[in-house]
């Protein structure tokens, strides 16, 4: 990965010589290994350098052979190889051995068609010098940031909101944004956290030339209607998958520089990391341990490295190592966050990066694509449930869930109950399998200024996601929708982002995603619900497809989700610590005009009063607060 930025139109916008040059020095941690300018009397493209495929001449803004066509990207095409080819046959002349140049010639031969041809994690920006065209495009499962902004009649892009800055001024934090992360943790693409600044959506192209701009998806994850999944049989499934997989994997391991992995102990890091060693005789593992035993999995991890054959690393993380990185890695998010994991990700990748590692494969998409999560066993119950709503026995089943421990997560009796019968009658709702998360989420935004509530009014974040859906989401199988909701949202706008690729880059280090191959994704959304699902049993095909490559007990171990201490980092005997109490004081609540005061200070005498640990609504909320204040701090002074 690395960083990009851009002004379209430039000569149209009054802005200083050394805006540019300004931008790139913000993203430097994006690329420290070099940058580079093209301009001319339309364009101006920057690029900050990761050098990880041909370290010599990969240098960008990079062009084709009569320089009429130029390329700014950030990320990784893995099939170059296969692509370059295929080029070459058809009398496409390189002068580079890197990936990105396959971009230029690719545009030669198919003009902007060419982007299902792509396998790879990126966001770039070409510019057609001779039809003054600019294409500005994002990869399908949105690895890759690309936010833009217009002035004027010019439009500005980079890889990180603060390298928009030197072109347009401090931004404000958008209330219906605000909105969007008190229900979802994120916002919903194109929307951001600040007013004025947009971000590409997942799959998304934009082009814009003389006669105006047009915008497309050119791919989004689809499902059969339900009953017409046409793999049925475990059999056939299990060998798609490995040979998918496997495939996925040996391509994510292309590089001219040591590939490390994150190794979590779980099913989905410890298949990726038993793939990988059928390809390299070698490899570094790195993990995250906690002081607190209710988070810390690393005994898994250590014997899941010791079985594989790995040479494993790991930071041990303190409540007090959260608090101390905290405000980093919020101004690295660039959004506000709902808890504080995004923390210890970040030290992992400085982990990575301290033993020479620029590039780590990683699980995530695992848990959306085969049916991992907790919410999909939730829903399944919940919708076995409404058909008796008066039954005392179905609600039993709930006692089924969480069944790890801690964060308060596992309620019992009454409350339980209580909490999954909201809603349990709306099955037809599209957001049936969430809408008891988003109900609960969105109980933050009782703490917001009320000239934000004025603003926001009656405004629905729920209802403004219909229109992003799929056509075609009406007619799937219930597991799918949740799915699809989990991957247009979760996947795309948090762990991808501000628990993902800004906490790997934070530190120079290019996180890769081989489960998120769109291949496996697609041959994936074709199997049987019930091969996912099975019962209340998740991911239950990809445990056989690698149940002979796995010790036993990683199938049997209880699967514990990955989270963080979210209150304790900030308090010390019951007392709000500097510098979050000033981050929530009377003057900086009010100077931001984000939140009430009052209610704030309430929360945080219950925060510190509170003898053990906080439900998810309070601990959101904390952080939540916290996290908006210091990006306000921060970005919107």
């Amino acid at each position: 990965m690395c960083g990009i930025a851009g002004v379209y139109n430039h000569r149209s916008g009054d802005f200083r010589d050394s805006a540019m040059e300004e931008a790139l020095s913000l993203m430097d941690y994006r690329g420290p290994d070099g940058s580079g300018i093209y301009g001319d009397d339309d364009i101006i493209l920057g690029h900050r350098r990761l050098a990880i495929i041909d370290l010599k001449t990969g240098d960008q803004p990079m062009a084709n052979e009569d320089r009429s066509v130029w390329v700014v990207c950030n990320g990784e095409i893995f099939n170059y190889v296969e692509l370059r080819e295929g080029l070459k046959r058809r009398g496409h002349v390189f002068s580079t051995t890197c990936d990105i140049e396959v971009l230029v010639h690719l545009y030669e031969e198919h003009g902007p068609d060419f982007l299902p041809l792509l396998n790879g994690q990126f966001a770039f920006a070409l510019w057609d010098v001779r039809k003054k065209r600019l294409m500005l495009a994002r990869d399908r499962f949105g690895i890759a940031p690309l936010f833009y902004a217009s002035r004027g009649k010019s439009l500005i892009f980079a890889s990180a909101v603060k390298a928009l800055l030197p072109f347009t001024g401090a931004p404000r934090i958008d209330p219906k944004g605000l909105c969007q992360v008190f229900t979802f943790w994120n916002t919903l693409a194109p929307r951001t956290a600040f007013e004025g600044i947009s971000q590409l959506k997942p799959g998304e192209c934009i082009i814009h030339e003389r006669g105006g701009g047009r915008s497309f998806l050119y791919w989004d994850i689809s499902f059969p209607c339900n009953g017409e999944h046409d793999i049925v049989r475990q059999e056939d499934a299990v060998e798609g998958i490995r040979e998918i997989l496997d495939d996925s994997t040996a391509l994510r391991l292309r590089s001219d520089v040591p590939v490390g992995a994150y190794l979590s102990g779980g099913l989905d890091s410890s298949i990726l990391t038993s793939l990988i060693t059928r390809h390299t005789p070698t490899m570094e593992t790195f993990s995250v341990s906690f002081q607190d035993p209710d988070y810390d999995e690393s005994a898994f991890q250590l014997a899941m490295g010791a079985k594989l054959g790995t040479t494993h690393h790991v930071t041990k993380v303190s409540s007090g190592d959260i608090a101390s990185v905290f405000g980093d890695v919020i101004r690295h998010t660039e959004t506000p966050v709902l808890r504080t994991a995004p923390s210890p990700m970040y030290m992992l990748s400085k982990l990575a990066r301290s033993h020479g590692i620029k590039v780590v494969l990683t699980g995530e998409g695992a848990d959306e694509i085969f049916g991992g999560y907790d919410i999909f066993k939730e829903a399944r119950i919940r919708r076995f449930w409404s058909k008796l709503p008066d039954s005392k026995l179905r609600p039993l089943l709930l006692s089924r869930l969480y069944p790890y421990s801690p964060v308060q997560m596992k309620r019992s009796g009454r409350l339980l109950v209580s909490f999954y019968r909201n809603d349990l009658a709306a099955t037809d709702h599209f957001g049936y399998s969430h809408l008891p998360t988003w109900r609960n989420t969105s109980s933050i935004r009782e703490y917001f200024h009320k000239d934000i509530r004025e603003s926001i009014k009656d405004y629905d974040p729920i209802e403004e996601l219909r229109p992003h859906l799929s056509p075609d989401f009406s007619s799937w199988h219930p597991l799918n929708q949740a799915q699809y909701l989990e991957m247009k949202l979760l996947l795309a706008g948090y762990l991808l982002s501000s628990q993902g690729e800004r906490m790997a880059m934070a530190n120079s280090v290019e996180g890769r995603y081989p489960f998120l191959d769109h291949r496996l994704a697609e041959y994936a959304a074709r199997i049987h619900p019930s091969l996912k699902l099975k019962g209340l049993k998740e991911k239950f095909i990809l445990k056989k497809a690698f149940m002979d490559r796995l010790p036993p007990e990683i199938f049997t171990r209880i699967k514990q989700p990955y989270g963080a201490p979210n209150k304790e980092p900030f308090f010390a005997d019951g007392t709000l610590k500097d510098p979050f109490a000033r981050y929530l004081s009377e003057n900086a609540l009010n100077t931001a005009g984000v939140f009430h005061h009052g209610a704030v200070a309430r929360l945080v005498d219950k925060c510190g009063a509170a003898p053990g640990r906080l439900g998810f609504r309070d601990n959101s909320a904390l952080v939540g607060i916290l996290s908006t204040q210091i990006l306000c701090r921060h970005f919107c002074p």
